[in-house]
């Protein structure tokens, strides 16, 4: 939507849960303008390889960076406080996140309160661990393993496993995503702006529907079980002649179809006609399945299932995922107009009007205080007194 155009996001961020956020409304065509200390910046910019040459352009940093300008300003400056001020003001800034401590806010002159006073329909945005009256360090995979989540990721009876992405860091800016767009329509309606504040441990914990409601409701002790389902079989991963198929049977009638398989007679037995027989039995179940899959080829498992609608899929790569026929026309792509360098970034979760009219075209991530000349020029600060705070290191 072009209203997206017309918005502005001052983010004072690092690591990932923020420029996540910051990136995906980045794909809704908002200006989104990254805030950088001038000397440690983001230090997911010094994170993996140096692909450009170039410091502070490593390959981590440039996954969820794309679509943004990027300024430095270092806030513990009394000059830093004012510089603020202007920016939010002079760019009329709509939203401003950071994922600060929240112990920081005042010391930076970040808190809501100075922001509101100043800017009274400004959205404001904090990302923390646990909470705003928490200064407690979160990172991902501890949050992974207070919140729950490695208790049920892994092998049974093996050591728990961090799950391969950062849902923690990710699931909380999709959290905050769908608060900033109720924040927006509330200000549309009324004017004014709000504070939204999210915690990546609730966010976290949120995910936990069906194992907090049985294990605080019933008393069930809900656990990792490698690639099963603690409702549903067969739920799991079989090997082929050629690799492996995901298989999941999710009723009665399917599990029917697949005893029709050739090859497959042998699972028409009484006691796995239901569900509950087969979760009973479980193991055997999968042994027996696993007899019949290894005699298959992958893509004969899935021409055959497909054919009898019970859900399957190989086990693809990344390499494979890249060319499936829903992702490969789909990815996101960055040009850097400095050295040529085209980069490629996962399909978004729906594609925007502003992606339909870019071609799914972003800028390349910018690089450590690319746009200072830009965005202060646009509030009115010369050349020269860039060049003097430059000098005392405020910028």
């Amino acid at each position: 939507m072009d209203v997206f155009k017309k918005m502005t996001m001052l983010s004072l961020e690092q690591a990932t849960v923020l420029p996540y956020l910051s990136y995906r409304l980045a794909m809704d065509g908002m200006n989104i303008i990254k805030l950088e200390h001038p000397v440690y910046g983001d230090p997911n910019r010094m994170i993996g390889e140096n692909r450009l040459g170039e410091e502070k352009m490593n390959s981590y940093f440039m996954a969820i960076n794309s679509g943004k300008k990027c300024i430095t300003l270092d806030l513990g400056a009394p000059e830093g406080k004012d510089i603020l001020k202007d920016l939010i003001v002079k760019l009329n800034v709509d939203i401003f996140a950071t994922n600060q401590l929240p112990r920081n806010y005042e010391k930076l002159g970040i808190d809501y309160a100075m922001l509101n006073s100043i800017k009274p329909d400004i959205i404001w945005v904090g990302l923390t661990g646990f909470g705003p009256d928490s200064n407690e360090a979160a990172y991902d995979p501890i949050l992974q393993a207070r919140g729950g989540l490695m208790e049920l990721t892994g092998e049974a009876g093996k050591d728990p496993q961090v799950v391969g992405i950062p849902l923690p860091d990710m699931g909380t800016s999709e959290h905050a995503y769908g608060l900033i767009m109720k924040a927006l329509v509330e200000r549309a309606m009324t004017g004014e702006g709000s504070r939204i504040d999210v915690s990546m441990f609730m966010s976290t914990t949120s995910w936990l529907t069906v194992p907090i409601t049985l294990t605080k409701s019933f008393g069930n002790k809900i656990t990792r079980r490698g690639n099963t389902h603690e409702f549903f079989a067969p739920v799991s991963v079989y090997e082929t002649k050629d690799g492996y198929v995901y298989i999941a049977v999710g009723n009665d009638r399917q599990f029917a179809s697949m005893t029709r398989l050739p090859g497959f007679e042998k699972l028409a037995k009484p006691e796995y006609e239901k569900n509950k027989g087969r979760i009973a039995d479980v193991k055997n179940l999968n042994d027996l399945i696993n007899s019949c899959t290894r005699l298959k080829a992958t893509g004969e498992m899935i021409e055959m299932c497909n054919r009898a609608t019970i859900a399957i899929s190989k086990v693809n790569t990344i390499e494979e995922v890249i060319e499936d026929v829903h992702v490969k026309d789909a990815m996101l792509s960055a040009r850097d107009p400095k050295t040529g360098t085209r980069i490629w970034m996962a399909p978004p979760p729906f594609m925007t009007e502003f992606l339909k009219e870019s071609n799914r075209e972003m800028t390349f991530p910018p690089r450590f205080g690319e746009n200072n000349s830009d965005i202060y020029g646009k509030i009115g600060y010369s050349d020269e007194k860039l060049a003097g705070l430059k000098e005392k290191g405020v910028i």
